[in-house]
């Protein structure tokens, strides 16, 4: 079955509409996600070229290093609470993101935060895929470099060695999430760990080959005191918190495989906090190191594992950015656009073909362009990104605020008017309103120059914009929160003054 879900895992809801249902999408019964398997996940998440280039810039800021581990952890901390938050619908009700945007937006209206976070993803997806691909040909010129000739041809703006590369990249992210939900929670359990031990030794190697004594968690000048210092401290916490805003919108898209709240805080302490904390400590001292080895700064882990006078150091160190790139992909980018594009069609799109829509649709991005360029990546990115603030604004303030966490499982997957999602048509003209407002208020810090200086806040600006807007505006339908009140007692009375529970 698709996703990895067996045949009586799930659970049916009686009226539930093909429009609205399959197998995929439905509520989980069995649960099989301890605090190990969310560790892992944000292992995979964080343990990338990526995420190793984004710590080691975060060091370069101009602040000193004991200011930058500040932010760091604050920032993560932060993080960690905010993934707990919007983690509790998933784990309630079993359901993917997707679903879970039913609550807020409606039974169809979840299309439009489903597809604006799967569009994200596929940009994403081929940017990732591309970075581990730069790995992969690190190694096949280890070994052939009479192939570097491929490398100055050129197709689409991609040289022969690139596509080769890119295109064997693909082929095996797709082995790996075809087998579905299950074998993703293998991967992700052991390629974290592994790339972990490469780490640790290629850090190890760098302090052995530059001295300890020459290692400083500052790279670069220390360009800033006092309020000035604070100011970029604050800019930097914010950019931590940006970071993670895509896995974070979309986290009940794993949550609800947890067997409860506690595993997921668990896992959330460990593998936010401590887990990013560490793998920043390990980037700055190999980046550090560079310098007296290299003679200069490499922030790229790929460039660093190429200029390694050792065959088996340089293909073991990009054979574990490729895993690294894999598994980040698979987590940010693979398994919210399954879910996203199964959502807008379930007769027709199950999790793996969702999956693949996003697959080849990360072809014809050609992230290669947008990877070189960055100021095409800035405004394409960036302008889909504006939209993740709001969406996960008005997601947590729907379930916290407007719902009170009443929810009413059935109707997530019911077409029929009188449901409790329905609102105008399956659509709600609130949390729609809030989206557009939450998305323009954040898209003027990314188009204007004047602006740009709060950039980094986007995010956070966009969230509260969408909640406290959507709360306002829910709270000012007072005719359609009667009838919503109206359904709800009656869906009590049926129940036993309770919400409908989740059946086991």
């Amino acid at each position: 079955m698709a996703g990895g879900i067996k045949s009586g895992e799930v659970y049916t809801p009686p009226y539930a509409s093909d429009k609205l249902y399959n197998h995929d999408l439905a509520p989980l019964k069995d649960r099989f996600w301890g605090w190990y398997q969310i560790f892992c996940m944000w292992m995979s998440d964080v343990h990338s070229v990526g995420g190793y280039l984004f710590a080691a810039s975060l060091f370069a800021l101009g602040l000193a290093g004991w200011q930058v581990l500040v932010c760091l952890i604050v920032g993560i901390v932060i993080v960690m609470y905010l993934t707990n938050w919007v983690a509790r619908p998933g784990v309630e009700l079993g359901v993917p993101y997707p679903v879970v945007c039913r609550l807020s937006f409606g039974v169809y209206g979840a299309n439009v935060a489903a597809i604006i976070r799967g569009l994200i993803a596929v940009a994403w997806y081929g940017i990732q895929t591309y970075v581990a691909s730069k790995a992969l040909i690190v190694v096949v010129l280890k070994f052939f470099p009479e192939y570097a000739v491929y490398g100055q041809m050129y197709f689409l703006g991609l040289s022969y060695l690139g596509w080769f590369a890119f295109l064997i990249m693909w082929i095996c992210q797709f082995l790996v999430f075809y087998r579905g939900m299950k074998a993703i929670t293998v991967f992700i359990d052991w390629a974290g760990p592994g790339v972990y031990m490469v780490m640790f030794a290629l850090m190890g190697w760098m302090i052995y080959k530059a001295g300890w004594s020459n290692i400083s968690l500052t790279l670069g000048e220390v360009k800033y005191s006092g309020g000035e210092a604070f100011w970029q401290m604050i800019v930097a916490t914010s950019l931590v918190i940006s970071y993670f805003s895509g896995p974070m919108v979309n986290f009940s898209d794993f949550s609800r495989f947890s067997t409860d709240m506690k595993a997921v805080k668990k896992g959330n302490f460990w593998g936010l906090p401590v887990n990013f904390l560490a793998f920043s400590i390990v980037t700055v001292i190999t980046t550090s190191a560079t310098l007296p080895v290299f003679g200069e700064y490499l922030h790229d882990p790929v460039e660093i594992v190429a200029r390694v006078d050792n065959t088996v150091a340089v293909v073991l160190g990009a054979a574990t950015f490729i895993v690294a790139t894999i598994g980040i992909n698979i987590v940010a980018n693979f398994v919210s656009p399954a879910f996203d594009f199964a959502n807008v069609s379930p007769k027709h799109i199950t999790f793996i073909r969702g999956g693949m829509i996003a697959a080849v649709g990360s072809i014809f991005v050609m992230p290669w362009h947008l990877f070189n360029s960055p100021l095409v990546i800035h405004y394409t990115l960036d302008t889909l990104g504006a939209a993740i603030g709001p969406l996960y604004g008005i997601l947590v303030a729907d379930y916290f605020i407007v719902k009170h966490e009443h929810l009413f499982v059935d109707d997530l997957y019911s077409d029929k008017p009188d449901g409790h999602y329905w609102y105008h048509n399956g659509y709600n003209p609130a949390a729609i309103k809030a989206l557009i407002a939450g998305f323009v208020v954040a898209l003027l810090f990314v188009v204007i120059p004047q602006l740009f200086f709060l950039a980094s806040f986007s995010w956070g600006i966009g969230a509260a914009v969408g909640a406290t807007t959507y709360v306002k505006l829910m709270k000012g339908q007072s005719g359609l929160a009667v009838a919503r009140d109206e359904r709800g007692r009656r869906k009590m009375a049926l129940n036993g003054d309770g919400p409908t529970p989740l059946p086991t």
